[in-house]
């Protein structure tokens, strides 16, 4: 059987349609049964709707700082659609702790720095500031705390002397639509399993890979 998937978005839907394109595949062991958004221009709905998935839209301009009104109007919809598993593609609205225990072990966001570094806004101009050499994107089980959940799956590139923060963010968001599929993936597919504040795997694939920048060794 193949787990009910919901996925949350306020935007264009980038990763929405990675998730969307991997979840078509005979063997993937998800289904996007919805795609919610709080915004009704939201691009990313016409991007669902021409994949035939189905769209809802849950304003949240008119609850304002109700956290708590919004999610009474989205819990129902998710369980109307059976939602088994969330994930988070550049959702902007923040959710109560209540909400988030109740998804704890469900829910997945992504975050395009190497977390725990760089959490929050702008983490491509906070990672040009520290000068790192090598940068990312996370998939993470979503916590009461910002980008600070377990860690699910991570990548990562080079951070090149004339990159900038939108150079940097196109080539991370590359990575971010090749892992966080494959996230999902493993999440449904029940081979990985939280211990504590940290996922562990039924069967883990090569370690010996390197990554070193810059390149001189």
């Amino acid at each position: 059987m193949k787990r009910r998937v919901a996925i949350l978005i306020s935007g264009r839907g980038s990763n929405m349609a990675a998730l969307i394109d991997a979840a078509k595949a005979a063997d993937f062991p998800a289904e996007i049964v919805a795609v919610i958004s709080n915004r009704s221009d939201a691009l990313g709905l016409e991007r669902a709707a021409a994949s035939g998935i189905p769209t809802i839209v849950i304003e949240s301009k008119p609850f304002g700082k109700d956290r708590a009104g919004f999610e009474a109007v989205l819990q129902p919809a998710l369980e109307e659609k059976k939602v088994e598993l969330i994930c988070l593609g550049g959702f902007m609205r923040l959710f109560t702790a209540e909400f988030v225990q109740r998804w704890y072990g469900r829910m997945l966001n992504i975050h395009p720095a190497l977390l725990p570094s760089f959490p929050g806004l702008d983490p491509h101009g906070q990672a040009l500031r520290a000068g790192v050499k090598i940068s990312g994107a996370t998939v993470h089980f979503v916590i009461p705390e910002t980008d600070a959940g377990p860690i699910v799956m991570q990548g990562a590139v080079t951070v090149a002397d004339d990159d900038t923060a939108e150079t940097l963010s196109q080539r991370i968001l590359g990575i971010e639509h090749r892992i966080y599929p494959e996230a999902l993936r493993l999440l449904a597919s029940g081979k990985l399993r939280l211990e504590g504040d940290i996922c562990r795997f039924a069967d883990s694939a090569d370690r010996d890979g390197t990554l070193i920048s810059p390149r001189t060794i």
